[in-house]
């Protein structure tokens, strides 16, 4: 084996297949896992996928009859000699033999070959050019979404030097087969890309790994200048922010006691008197009603990291405020604000069935595979940050900015609540000056002060409130007491003589 290796030149071979990280995987298992077919040596033993494997069987055969001469045999013994070269693309180790590698990377890629043929845009050029089963099976709703879900999973990649392996079989120009394959690649990755209206151009498949990594580079920008937060800087940032909130809740409780104390006091004796007991169930708050400190403490401990929520208003809040959302054409570099004219830009993006799996394998390849900054991650939680409820969704879907092909707005709510997770925390430029020049418009909006000022004297000042209102009560009680006794006196004294 030491030999054989050493003869292999794989210095342009890269790791590109990996697992997807736990830490994602355990938020959501079945996006992660194809549920219908699968594709390379990930997971191919799965039991639950054992019914599809017939299916692809006769897309081999399929693949096979087409060109007499070529038999699989001949195709899988060519891939034997890539076996160094396949293996080097999975991060796992394959404990599996060569022939057997081999034969499942031929019948995989005829049969994914197969499958998205029908998004060749070439008039009377296809991959295959044969009548499949699946295919035509594939053509109900539910069947080919999850056919698609299953073919973008990183788990269920396939080497794309493979593809046109293989298809170099049954045409006799490889120009012609990369043509065709990218022609076809470009349309599939425009069916499931959740942005429209992109200029695919910019990127050739050929420069790709596999499927994934194709529609993730045409997705996401390179951007060089960033920063990248470490382990010891996070937890910098997460102490700074429980500092920060101890100081808050102590300020705020600092200015409560003094109102507690003068509010308290007198009423204790006020209430204590014969006839007015009443009032206490009204007056003086029970001690019940405050925080048990423990149970605050465990409720802390069971929500999520304060950096996976980005700080950034909602959508609803900054459209109050009077921020204007407005839609562009374009990737994830066309988000941008302006603080003069209050507008925030973003691209349109279209929600589906297929959407979800596709955004957190996206995120899954990306966490795996980039050193830098995780540009597509940070886009995630931009949105997540901006998104809390339906009314957020409803908000940016009336804009025309989110196209929601899903049932409800809530369920966008909760895709996108549900994406906050993140491996390391990175700093994206132009991602974080919006996020800052955001955050600096509503805190110096004249709207959100107001409120807020008012939120402080009304709503956290309510002890005052009822004091007031105790007042009065008391005020009319004391009325009525020396109304009645000025009239018995009236009643029960000396009448004048006549």
């Amino acid at each position: 084996m030491i030999d054989d290796e050493i003869e292999e030149d794989d210095g342009d071979i890269h790791v590109s297949i990996f697992n997807v990280p736990n830490a994602l995987r355990d938020i959501n298992p079945n996006a992660y896992t194809p549920q219908l077919v699968a594709l390379g040596p990930y997971h191919y033993r799965r039991f639950k996928l054992q019914e599809m494997e017939r299916y692809k069987i006769s897309s081999a055969k399929r693949f096979q009859n087409r060109k007499q001469s070529t038999k699989l045999h001949t195709i899988v013994d060519q891939l034997i000699m890539l076996d160094h070269r396949i293996r080097a693309c999975y991060h796992k180790y394959l404990d599996i033999s060569r022939e057997t590698l081999a034969w499942k990377m031929a019948i995989d890629s005829a049969f994914l070959l197969e499958i998205i043929d029908i998004y060749s845009n070439k008039e009377g050029k296809f991959l295959c050019q044969t009548s499949s089963k699946i295919v035509d099976f594939a053509r109900r709703k539910s069947v080919y979404n999850t056919i698609l879900r299953d073919i973008m999973m990183l788990e269920n990649q396939i080497p794309l030097f493979v593809l046109r392996k293989i298809s170099n079989y049954w045409f006799h120009s490889s120009n012609m087969v990369d043509e065709i394959l990218d022609d076809v690649l470009v349309g599939l990755c425009k069916d499931v890309s959740p942005f429209k209206m992109l200029n695919w151009a910019q990127i050739q498949p050929s420069s790709c790994a596999h499927i994934l990594e194709f529609l993730y580079k045409r997705l996401t920008p390179k951007v060089e200048e960033t920063v990248e937060i470490d382990e010891n800087v996070n937890q910098g940032i997460n102490e700074e922010r429980r500092l920060c909130k101890l100081l808050s809740q102590l300020k705020e409780s600092l200015h409560q006691i003094p109102l507690k104390a003068v509010f308290k006091l007198p009423w204790i004796f006020i209430c204590s008197l014969p006839g007015l007991a009443i009032l206490s169930a009204v007056v003086l708050p029970k001690e019940n009603n405050f925080e048990n400190p423990i149970d605050t403490k465990s409720t802390q401990d069971n929500m999520p990291p304060l950096f996976e929520e980005i700080m950034i208003p909602s959508v609803i809040e900054l459209s109050k405020s009077g921020v204007t959302f407005l839609p562009v054409n374009g990737d994830i570099m066309s988000i941008n604000f302006d603080q003069k004219s209050k507008k925030f830009y973003l691209p349109t993006i279209s929600i589906d069935d297929n959407t979800e799996v596709i955004l957190r394998n996206l995120v899954a390849f990306e966490a795996s595979s980039t050193l830098g900054p995780l540009v597509f991650t940070r886009y995630t939680e931009v949105m997540n940050g901006i998104i809390d409820t339906k009314d957020d969704v409803r908000l940016l879907r009336e804009k025309g900015i989110i196209l929601n092909y899903l049932r409800s707005d809530e369920e966008v709510a909760n895709l996108w609540n549900g994406m906050s997770k993140s491996l390391r925390l990175t700093r994206v430029s132009f991602l974080d000056e919006v996020i800052d020049n955001v955050n600096r418009y509503y805190e110096g909006n004249w709207k959100v002060l107001l409120s807020r000022f008012m939120n402080a004297c009304l709503i956290n000042s309510w002890q005052f409130l009822v004091f007031i209102v105790a007042a009065l009560i008391l005020s009319l009680l004391i009325l009525q007491v020396l109304g009645s006794l000025l009239y018995n006196s009236r009643m029960v004294g000396p009448h004048p003589q006549g």
